[in-house]
């Protein structure tokens, strides 16, 4: 490999970073530091009387989480499953507590057996 070679990714990255530093350095739109003239002619502040301060009132907040919803008692296996072997996702819509944890009531499946139904209850209970 030539010398020339080795150096341009070193060139390369010297001037990235260069122009970095410079852009990080960029005074546009800032005002310069007041000089030593302008500190001396500047009026002295007006002496005003400001209020008083006060401290701030304090604030005591009491809250209490809802009343917890009340759910009806889960009804029998061959009511929700309409005499079949199985509740559906559809049929477990009329207990709507079966009906938001059908996942776990099912296993991940599609249907509910009378047993993971009974299991089901006892978990929730």
């Amino acid at each position: 490999m030539k010398a020339r070679n080795a150096l341009l990714p070193v060139l390369a990255a010297g001037a990235l970073i260069f122009a970095g530093a410079s852009l990080a350095q960029d005074n546009t739109g800032q005002t310069p530091p007041p000089s030593q003239d302008t500190m001396q002619q500047a009026p002295a502040p007006a002496q005003t009387s400001a209020p008083a301060q006060t401290p701030p009132p304090d604030v005591t907040v009491r809250s209490v989480p809802p009343a917890a919803p009340q759910v009806a008692p889960p009804p029998p296996f061959s009511q929700l499953s309409g005499g079949s072997k199985w509740i559906t996702e559809e049929q477990a819509a009329a207990y709507p507590p079966l009906a938001n944890d059908f996942l776990n009531a099912s296993h991940h499946g599609t249907r509910v057996s009378k047993a993971q139904y009974e299991a089901w209850i006892k978990q929730v209970q």
